[in-house]
């Protein structure tokens, strides 16, 4: 299905069917800095997921690059650059030996180098870009990723559609990590692959923290989405089950 710039977005079906309140978020890699984009400023931290949320919500454009992301795991998340050893295995893990408690996500630092030496490396450019998907126009925006912000009534129908048109039944995963990753890096690196794969995430619990307590994310690489977007109108969203749960999301 080939991408219709500026045309295809405005009449999503698929956001149009799950009655969505907010914008489904576009995710692409770019040497060029979108004008009017919103950016951490320099040395100051930020919450990348804040960030998703806000594009989601306000419907603005966002930027990230390796000077202005001082979160640690964002940069990670965002594939900017790889997790370093020495600190983020014992935060992550037990707070042993560092100055801060640590979260517990994982048993052990051994674990949580486990973890961060083996999420997906994918190709970097300067920016990773979050823009609302009905703005998405230019032509060196081709967008990678698309990032749903749903409650489970709208999760439960974008996982239901990705199993729709398939044989295999493992179309959606919930891997661990951070928020970052679980919204963006597993889908960017399913784009890189030609994997149809989606990612449910933000179960990270310090993410959770910068949403609303009923919003999951769900990451569709692209070409999925134009695969997802034809089906909207044969599928179970024309069913009287679907215009119940429907009326609920009104």
């Amino acid at each position: 299905m080939e991408l219709l710039r500026g045309e295809i977005f405005m009449e999503s079906k698929l956001a149009k069917a799950l009655r969505l309140k907010n914008h489904p978020v576009a995710v692409y890699r770019s040497d060029m800095l979108p004008e009017g984009a919103m950016q951490f400023r320099e040395g100051v931290w930020g919450c990348v997921i804040a960030m998703l949320n806000t594009v989601a919500k306000k419907g603005r454009t966002a930027a990230f690059c390796r000077e202005r992301v001082e979160c640690i795991g964002g940069k990670a998340g965002l594939g900017l650059e790889p997790y370093p050893h020495g600190f983020i295995e014992k935060f992550i893990s037990t707070g042993e030996g560092i100055p801060r408690p640590g979260e517990w996500y994982k048993q052990s630092p051994e674990l949580a180098l486990e973890f961060m030496d083996n999420i997906p490396v994918v190709p970097k450019k300067k920016y990773v870009v979050f823009r609302p998907l009905a703005e998405v126009g230019a032509e060196d925006e081709q967008p990678e990723l698309v990032v749903f912000l749903v409650n489970p009534d709208r999760l439960s129908a974008l996982a239901g559609l990705a199993n729709y048109d398939t044989p295999n039944q493992d179309n959606v995963k919930l891997h661990f990590g951070a928020g970052c990753t679980q919204s963006v890096l597993y889908g960017l690196d399913a784009h890189e692959q030609g994997q149809r794969t989606c990612y449910i995430g933000l179960t990270d619990l310090s993410a959770r923290k910068v949403i609303d307590k009923d919003i999951l994310s769900f990451s569709i690489p692209y070409q999925r989405y134009l695969e997802m977007e034809a089906n909207v109108e044969e599928c179970f969203f024309k069913t009287e089950t679907w215009e119940y749960i429907a009326k609920r999301l009104d």
